[in-house]
């Protein structure tokens, strides 16, 4: 069964979709990536296997649209040099570690140049992983329902978790507000940090993808995941770059 479309428009103050190349001081892309339209569509309906520990089905995002000019502001933001483990928490809760909370003077003051007033149309597809098939429908109508009514298992957001995503669902996108006139070759972007191939990739270490992006008219078509223009490790750790 062909998947339908499922639309959405969100918005928010700010964003950050980081580059990966520059690592510590964090730069965005200026669109948002197809890994963070996903996140937004998974905040807001996803289906995993709790017993297995695996999904039934996944998110594939088919286009972006950009609905606000791209501007950029910079920020400094405070972010610790170190965390707690998990190990150590749990000596904390059974009283075998005296604990030790994180101080202010482990802060590092680190530079973001991010995004302001962003708004884009995202469009995503459900696809149903080997043996949910046959969910189709019941999927993409529980979607519908808790989009529409504005639910979510956690809130969205734009790249970073202090710049909180909204989100609307649109049914007849036709009669929204058209793209801007924004066209921009983007070169390498980030795809995703998951091997989206596999149910039980949330659980399995990082997986990294990208393509080549290029907007055209304030309009983005991502690829197929599964498609050759998604560039991501084989099996036996090579690249088919």
């Amino acid at each position: 069964m062909k998947p339908k479309p499922q639309v959405l428009e969100v918005w928010g103050d700010f964003a950050c979709f980081s580059r990966p190349e520059l690592k510590v001081e964090r730069f965005s892309y200026p669109i948002i990536t197809p890994s963070a339209a996903r996140g937004i569509f998974d905040a807001i309906y996803c289906k995993p296997n709790k017993e297995l520990l695996q999904a039934q089905f996944r998110w594939q995002i088919v286009r972006i649209e950009v609905l606000a000019p791209v501007a950029y502001i910079a920020l400094r933001r405070n972010e610790v040099g170190s965390v707690a483990s998990v190990a150590n928490v749990k000596q904390w809760i059974n009283g075998t570690r005296r604990p030790r909370p994180l101080i202010i003077e482990e802060a590092q003051q680190r530079q973001t140049m991010a995004l302001k007033n962003v708004r884009y149309r995202l469009t995503g597809e459900i696809h149903p992983f080997p043996g949910h098939e046959s969910k189709q429908q019941a999927l993409e109508a529980q979607f519908i329902r808790r989009a529409t009514g504005g639910k979510c298992f956690h809130q969205p957001c734009f790249g970073c978790r202090e710049f909180p995503a909204y989100f609307e669902y649109i049914e007849h996108h036709e009669q929204r507000p058209q793209p801007i006139n924004y066209t921009q070759d983007l070169g390498m972007m980030l795809y995703d940090v998951f091997d989206l191939r596999t149910p039980n990739n949330s659980f399995a270490p990082p997986f990294i993808s990208l393509f080549h992006a290029e907007v055209r008219g304030g309009v983005l078509d991502v690829p197929a995941y599964t498609s050759e223009k998604v560039l991501k490790p084989d099996f036996a750790g090579r690249r088919n770059i």
